[in-house]
């Protein structure tokens, strides 16, 4: 996991955050599968929970810059801020190389890494397919439970989960 992402102004190496968890949540504002966990606080007070427990979370942005739904660093960060979303960093990968490597599909899709840089779970954020912010309340977070799991060094239950949402938005 030696993959480089440019962040704004510098790059951002998974090798350089062994020996902490890594979150890497594949993000698009303009999914509505992304606006369900957003709008209903839930990704921003999951991103919230991992920080408080030294996870890095990094929200990356696969969608190529000429596709109409591209954000800016700005753009980003205003709406970020604006759902009170905790990610330690956002991370532009704006060729789609760093998601294609990981074979992200989904906004969001999500990946866990251990601090011995082993990919630990990938998939979907929880067990609802769907884009009803009312469906959260019954929803298996698999992200959380794997966080939990792993944290408290017992085996992730549940390591991969079919991934949904809507595509990643790769330029050609």
């Amino acid at each position: 996991l030696h993959h480089r992402v440019r962040r704004i102004g510098n790059h951002v190496r998974l090798a350089d955050l062994r020996g902490k968890y890594v979150v890497l949540e594949w993000t698009n504002p303009e999914c509505p599968f992304v606006k369900k966990h957003y709008n209903s606080a839930n990704m921003p007070a999951l991103q919230k929970e991992a920080g408080a427990k030294n996870v890095v979370w990094l929200a990356i942005n696969s969608t190529h810059p000429e596709h109409s739904e591209f954000k800016s660093p700005a753009q980003m960060k205003s709406w970020l801020d604006s759902k009170n979303a905790a990610p330690q960093t956002v991370l532009f990968d704006r060729d789609g190389g760093i998601g294609k490597a990981y074979g992200a599909k989904t906004t969001p899709h999500m990946y866990i890494v251990d601090p011995k840089g082993k990919l630990i779970y990938a998939g979907g954020i929880d067990d609802k397919r769907s884009a009803n912010p009312d469906d959260i309340k019954t929803a298996r977070n698999h992200v959380r439970s794997a966080l939990d799991e792993a944290l408290a060094g017992k085996p992730v239950s549940v390591a991969s989960s079919v991934p949904y949402g809507c595509s990643i938005k790769y330029g050609s």
